[in-house]
């Protein structure tokens, strides 16, 4: 058995990893960018070296860094984990000749599905059925706009490097080629280092069935039971569980069969995942994962294995035992807790994590996470903050103790999915097992309710998180208002959205602060501060906790942005801003599509920012000119940063 073990990983992952390391008695050994220092995974670890500055290019992509760290460390072998190197094929190669044990596949079945064009001739030469498209090498756009013309709308758009869903684009008419196809190639080189595309043909109600594989190097290769992993949003998936429900048993040999055949052909060995679409009877192979994937905790649960474990004793030699595959039992649903507002698009947040607090693991919840309370999530990484799984004796009580465990979740700071995730597990077409990838946007009416303007706790939250408080029993020292005669006021202007609400808050002498909500009548409003950092918020009789920091506020799971602006300001000033288009989280400036003096249209793009591996396209607001750009292309940039702004255009006489 390997006795040292490097993680070329970070986060949740390599928290993971260690975890077996520390159950097998492994040395283990954790490498962290700049941004990193003080991690989770940074911590645990027996030993840990720096390799780079906060962007991943810097750091966790540096194959060169990360060797040089194994040869400081004397480690014996390299786990790649998922996501930055785990499958890229030099890398690998890379590990075994400068003397360290690869955990994962051959080189050579790396780069024979790493390409998703490449992998595609090869699974159908091993008999998978394959989805209509274009996989050739001419990536002319004359070429790619000819092959769309004959596959027709709607159509897939897909970096042939790709995973996760960067560099993949819907295209629902043709006139939206051209410009899906150029954000598609921009996403993938800066996530892959390759703009290549394929095409396929776009299933309108598919479902997202995968199988995990495991092979050692004599040869035999099986398959570990299924996963449905269809609910997504952006192509990413926010649920999975095992084994995907309400498929009939000969659909799951067929794929099962199917998936070891790919394998098989590509002479893979360790663990490694073939996903297909599933539309009626009819199943179509897409691409393989070369690597574990995020959701192998439902696999292991179902099965009772530790798949690390095993791709560590195969990478030392062992063989699969012969009592593989095990036969599942029970059933296991896991979602992805994630620094995004899917209010605002899926928006990514950043921010420190005021409070973070999860469900205490036991034998049928596992919490997986790389961060702790009072971590920072920056931008230059993957949002996903957390994985919840749950496993029960059936598929219903699977998603019972899921929403259980939800329930009991806190997180404040940035924004979180944390409310979405929780009407998710509750919704009846869920528990119907009524799956397929556009379940999300389908059902957007439930699980993605039109906020409008904050709901009025949200507002009295963050009203009192800002009332002067008392600092001592000198009355001529307090900035809380105290007045021996007559009344104290206090004027707020709160911004919600597009919404400004004008305040006047009064305290007659001692007595609480009194405030008159928008459609309310005035009552009194204080709060204080609860050990756990939560505020008790007490609003004329109501009387509730909240999270508040800087302008978000978390209410039952759901965090909102509120802003003040200052009420003495002059009128109008506002509107002054309003072409201003400013960076709305901290990024990259990955496209700039305008210049100075051009003129521009309402909803026209002007600018791409890059910030945990997702675009924000920043569109004009209004028609107009462009008068500055305050940034440049690569630039990273903080949020509030001007990147464009927009003058007038010139009165018609």
């Amino acid at each position: 058995m390997i006795q040292s073990l490097l993680i070329a990983n970070r986060g949740e992952i390599a928290v993971r990893i260690i975890h077996t390391c520390r159950r097998l008695g492994i040395r283990s050994i954790a490498v962290f960018s700049e941004a990193d220092r003080d991690a989770l995974h940074v911590a645990m670890a027996d030993e840990a070296v720096a390799i780079g500055a906060a962007p991943a290019r810097d750091s966790y992509l540096r194959a060169d860094a990360i060797l040089d760290a194994a040869r400081r460390t004397r480690a014996e072998a390299i786990h790649p984990g998922y996501g930055f190197l785990s499958e890229n094929a030099d890398f690998a190669e890379a590990c075994v000749a400068a003397g360290f044990r690869f955990v994962g596949p051959p080189a050579s079945a790396i780069r024979a599905m790493g390409s998703k064009a490449a992998a595609k001739t090869l699974a159908a030469s091993a008999g998978a059925p394959i989805l209509p498209g274009y996989h050739g090498e001419d990536q002319s756009d004359a070429r790619l706009l000819a092959e769309a013309a004959r596959i027709g709308t709607p159509l897939l758009i897909k970096a042939t490097a790709g995973g996760g869903g960067r560099g993949m684009r819907g295209v629902s008419d043709a006139d939206e080629f051209a410009t899906e196809l150029a954000a598609a190639r921009r996403e993938s080189l800066a996530a892959f280092g390759d703009d290549r595309v394929l095409l396929e043909r776009w299933l309108q109600r598919p479902r997202h069935v995968e199988v995990q594989v495991f092979g050692d190097i004599f040869g035999r290769v099986v398959a570990l039971s299924t996963r449905d992993c269809s609910l997504q949003r952006r192509h990413q998936k926010v649920l999975e569980e095992a084994p995907a429900p309400a498929l009939p048993a000969e659909m799951i040999a067929r794929l099962e069969a199917s998936a070891v055949a790919a394998a098989s052909a590509a002479g893979y060995h360790n663990a490694g995942t073939v996903e297909f679409v599933v539309e009626g009877d009819q199943a179509s192979f897409l691409e393989m994962n070369t690597r574990l994937q995020v959701e192998h905790p439902v696999t292991e649960m179902v099965l009772g294995l530790d798949l690390v474990e095993w791709q560590l004793r195969v990478a030392s030699g062992e063989a699969l035992p012969a009592s593989w595959p095990p036969a599942p039992k029970g059933h296991a649903v896991e979602v992805r807790l994630c620094a995004e507002d899917p209010d605002q698009d899926w928006r990514p947040s950043t921010g420190r994590l005021t409070r973070f607090t999860m469900p205490k693991a036991d034998a049928s919840l596992r919490v997986e996470t790389g961060v702790r309370q009072g971590d920072v999530v920056t931008p230059y990484y993957d949002s996903m903050i957390a994985k919840l799984v749950a496993h029960g004796p059936t598929r219903a009580e699977a998603l019972a103790r899921l929403a259980e465990a939800l329930a009991t979740a806190e997180v404040a700071g940035p924004a979180t999915n944390l409310g979405l995730l929780r009407r998710i597990i509750r919704h009846p077409a869920l528990h119907a097992a009524a799956l397929d990838t556009g379940f999300i946007a389908r059902h957007a009416e439930d699980l993605l309710p039109a906020r409008g303007v904050a709901p009025l706790r949200v507002m009295a939250a963050a009203i009192a998180a800002r009332l002067p408080v008392a600092s001592g029993d000198d009355p001529w020292a307090r900035a809380d208002g105290f007045r021996l005669q007559g009344v104290a006021t206090l004027r707020m202007v709160l911004l919600d959205g597009d919404d400004r609400h004008s305040l006047i808050l009064t305290r007659p002498r001692q007595t609480p602060w009194q405030v008159a909500l928008p459609g309310c009548e005035s009552a009194a409003i204080s709060a204080h501060a609860l050990d756990d950092g939560a505020l008790l918020v007490s609003w004329g009789e109501q009387v509730f906790r909240a999270q508040v920091f800087e302008d978000r506020v978390t209410l039952a799971g759901i965090t909102y942005r509120l802003g003040f602006a200052d009420p003495m300001a002059p009128a109008g000033g506002a509107a002054a801003v309003d072409g201003r288009l400013s960076a709305p989280i901290p990024g990259r400036v990955a496209a700039i599509s305008t210049t100075v003096g051009d003129q521009v249209v309402r909803g026209q793009v002007l600018a791409v920012i890059e910030a945990m591996k997702t675009e924000i396209r920043l569109a004009a607001p209004a028609d107009g000119i462009v008068v500055h750009i305050g940034c440049a292309v690569g630039e990273m940039v903080e949020e509030g940063r001007e990147v464009v702004t927009l003058g007038p255009l010139p009165a018609v006489h």
